[in-house]
């Protein structure tokens, strides 16, 4: 894996279970592609309809957000800012704003693709798709986070 891959997974505010990024493919000052494939075991199957499991919206918005905000953020942040500023991340969600068009099932493996709309006070937005295996759209929408390092007065 690529080196700076490498550096922006090891710096997401996450860990198992809610880690939604198995791998970056690709990144740029102006987007960001990665992929994720859903454990058939995870805790939020149980229960989430009775006959045939199916993956909840609010994670497959987690896992957007994961690969198409918050590993772009931290892209953006490196491009800028001190190795030691890392230690003082914060990224959070502000908005969201998706179509689900197609269910996502235990062991599916999701591309999400991000494109950067604006990046300006702070203010991360982007357009995010979520693809299956057939690369037909799961989801889309747009997705808005604030990046802050502690300390900064903004």
């Amino acid at each position: 894996m690529d080196t700076k891959f490498e550096n922006i997974l090891k710096r997401l505010p996450y860990q198992e279970p809610f880690l939604f990024v198995d791998e970056l493919i690709f990144i740029s000052e102006e987007k960001a592609e990665g992929l994720y494939t859903f454990n058939p075991t995870a805790y939020f199957y149980e229960g989430h309809f009775k006959e045939i499991a199916v993956t909840p919206g609010v994670i497959l918005t987690e896992c957007m957000a994961q690969i198409g905000v918050v590993c772009l953020g931290i892209y953006l942040i490196s491009k800028t800012d001190s190795e030691n500023s890392f230690k003082n991340l914060h990224i959070v969600l502000s908005n969201t704003n998706i179509d689900f068009l197609k269910p996502v099932y235990p062991g599916e493996t999701v591309s999400v693709v991000s494109k950067k709309e604006y990046f300006r006070f702070n203010k991360l937005k982007c357009a995010v798709n979520m693809l299956n295996s057939r690369n037909e759209i799961i989801c889309k929408g747009t997705i808005s986070g604030m990046v802050k390092i502690s300390g900064d007065e903004a």
